[in-house]
């Protein structure tokens, strides 16, 4: 009788037009009940998303994917270095989670303001924003992360102030804010079909362990977006990287035709190595 309630809690709310539901910490339920909640929910509106929100051991996130959550949390939010993102990118779009598990990346969430972002100042924020919306199909942001909000309570990775506790009313023109390189994201990844594609997520050299650089393609390599991220928020970075040349069967020595995303700037890449 319990389930049946639960269940009728969450098909009143879909009657009402709710169509996505962010379940906190379903990994401390019985899992045979999402198995079965979900699927009743499903068979009469199959458009309702789940989405997951389990900070836990990796096979009961995992395990929660293939009971039929559509999108889980993951452990972006505290991975900052090249090597973690790499090796977390590769494991979540290219073994066998990307059968069954679809991955949100979050910056930053109502209960986790990251020590990253709260040292990082704006251009942490940006390149955040930037790995999170090009590496996997889905990502998303918690209020406050567009005016780069970072104010901690000391010793905790919690907001100052949190909207869990009280009421903020955000001045969404305050200086510093990133508006405008989120508005850019979304509009590439509307405009764009290769950052949507979610097992396409390629990483390729950059000879600088601060330089984060990989690349979305269609399957018909019609759409081809490489995205180099700068993971230091302190310094401005350079390097050497490969254009990835054989993906096009084409020889070390050959010219392609590339695009800023940014600026609109079309030029030519000669050669395998460009800085």
């Amino acid at each position: 009788s319990l389930w049946l309630a639960l269940r009728d809690v969450v098909l009143f709310w879909v009657e009402k037009g709710v169509r996505i539901f962010r379940v906190d910490n379903p990994h401390t339920k019985p899992f045979p009940f999402w198995e079965w909640m979900i699927g009743e929910v499903r068979e009469r509106h199959p458009d309702v998303i789940f989405l997951s929100e389990a900070f836990t051991r990796p096979k009961p996130m995992k395990r929660l994917a293939k009971l039929g959550f559509t999108q889980s949390y993951t452990y972006f939010t505290w991975l900052n270095t090249k090597q973690e993102l790499t090796e977390y990118g590769i494991e979540l779009t290219q073994t066998e989670p990307r059968e069954y598990m679809r991955p949100n990346f979050f910056p930053n969430t109502p209960d986790i303001n990251p020590t990253y972002l709260q040292t990082s100042g704006r251009a942490g924020f940006r390149a955040r924003l930037v790995l999170a919306a090009t590496m996997v199909g889905n990502y998303g942001i918690y209020s406050g992360f567009e005016l780069c909000e970072s104010r901690f309570i000391p010793g905790k990775e919690e907001y100052l102030d949190s909207e869990k506790y009280e009421l903020r009313a955000w001045d969404w023109d305050r200086p510093g804010h990133i508006r405008d390189d989120i508005a850019l994201v979304n509009r590439l990844r509307r405009e764009r079909p290769a950052p949507r594609c979610f097992r396409s997520l390629s990483f390729y050299n950059a000879w600088n362990d601060s330089i984060l650089y990989c690349g979305k393609k269609t399957p018909d390599l019609a759409d081809f977006v490489l995205v180099a991220v700068n993971l230091d928020p302190r310094t401005p970075q350079g390097a050497h990287f490969e254009v990835p040349l054989w993906e096009f069967g084409l020889p070390d020595h050959a010219s392609i035709d590339a695009e800023d995303l940014v600026t609109g700037r079309r030029f030519q890449w000669h050669g395998k190595v460009n800085h």
